[in-house]
């Protein structure tokens, strides 16, 4: 699926709404690049991808920017898969993450809705034979769009992204804090997802807690497997687990940073958010796990005081 922010370029331009973009091209990069090569561009441009029902479109969007501050790009009605179907499409910008928010008016074409995250490559055919030959499956081969080429790709454990690539490279503000792509997996596929991500993205393993305290997953008197990673394409979470979940957790998509939870949550509850997981402190990271209107579960979290 294409990433939005750009199916709406001459419109979002011609109003200001998009980030101009430098002189430099991901064109003459787009040659097939060794697969030791690095692809990732910034945490700025990996999006969560959010499917609400046309209805919740505007209540959804409203509450992310009352949350946690920003503003949104041109909204518009597109066809961002490679085979027929509509949605009402924005982009949502704020301080600690991007959102990429979809509003299909038509049924979703499979296997769209299961991709994650969109991460913005520098070059799309050496990005997608690295992430092949670390173990990536193909969901949906590359295809083309008016201003650039995308993929989805499926990591072990069924860690679905899209990649996208675009001719004329964007440019966005870096943001204030980096959120973290919360995945959960299981024992027997864990290791090979982090070894497979840590090379592709050319990143590296910030801690591996077999005893994580098990309140992080909602069973307080269990402990469980939590890797931290971190790379150009931002933060990753894996939490390895059994899968003996109690609602939302395992839900929850994102990790939103903040810098005061306090006032966070005041302004999310203030914009119709619901609390899921009451606030909890867990290993100098006090967190909440919280729904949005339209039915977008994330995590909130801050350094403790």
């Amino acid at each position: 699926m294409r990433n939005f922010q750009f199916l709406g370029l001459a419109v979002a331009l011609a109003l200001g709404l998009v980030a101009s973009a430098p002189s430099t091209s991901f064109g003459k990069a787009n040659i097939g690049t060794p697969q030791s090569a690095s692809f990732s561009v910034g945490p700025q441009y990996d999006t969560t991808h959010v499917y609400v029902a046309p209805e919740d479109f505007d209540k959804f969007t409203d509450s992310v920017v009352a949350t946690f501050g920003g503003h949104k790009s041109q909204q518009g009605v597109f066809q961002v898969t490679p085979t027929p179907s509509q949605t009402m499409s924005q982009l949502v910008f704020t301080p600690v993450g991007t959102i990429s928010v979809f509003g299909f008016k038509t049924p979703i074409p499979h296997p769209f809705g299961d991709e994650r995250t969109g991460y913005l490559v520098t070059d799309m055919d050496g990005a997608m034979k690295s992430a092949k030959a670390h173990g990536a499956d193909v969901v949906v081969d590359t295809f083309a769009d008016p201003i650039g080429r995308d993929a989805v790709i499926s990591w072990p454990g069924g860690v679905h992204m899209q990649l996208y690539w675009h001719t004329q490279a964007p440019n966005y503000e870096a943001l204030e804090t980096v959120p973290e792509n919360r995945v959960y997996v299981s024992p027997g596929r864990a290791d090979a997802l982090v070894r497979n991500w840590v090379a592709f993205s050319h990143g590296k393993v910030v801690s591996d807690n077999h005893s994580a305290p098990g309140v992080e997953i909602g069973r307080a008197n269990d402990t469980f497997r939590r890797v931290r990673l971190t790379s150009g394409f931002g933060n990753m979470t894996v939490f390895v687990t059994d899968g003996h979940l109690p609602y939302p957790h395992g839900r929850e998509m994102t990790g939103y940073e903040v810098k005061n939870f306090d006032d966070t949550m005041k302004k999310a509850q203030a914009a119709g958010v619901s609390v899921l997981v009451q606030p909890f402190t867990s290993e100098q990271r006090e967190s909440a796990i919280v729904q949005f209107p339209g039915g977008y579960i994330a995590e909130i979290h801050a350094v403790a005081k």
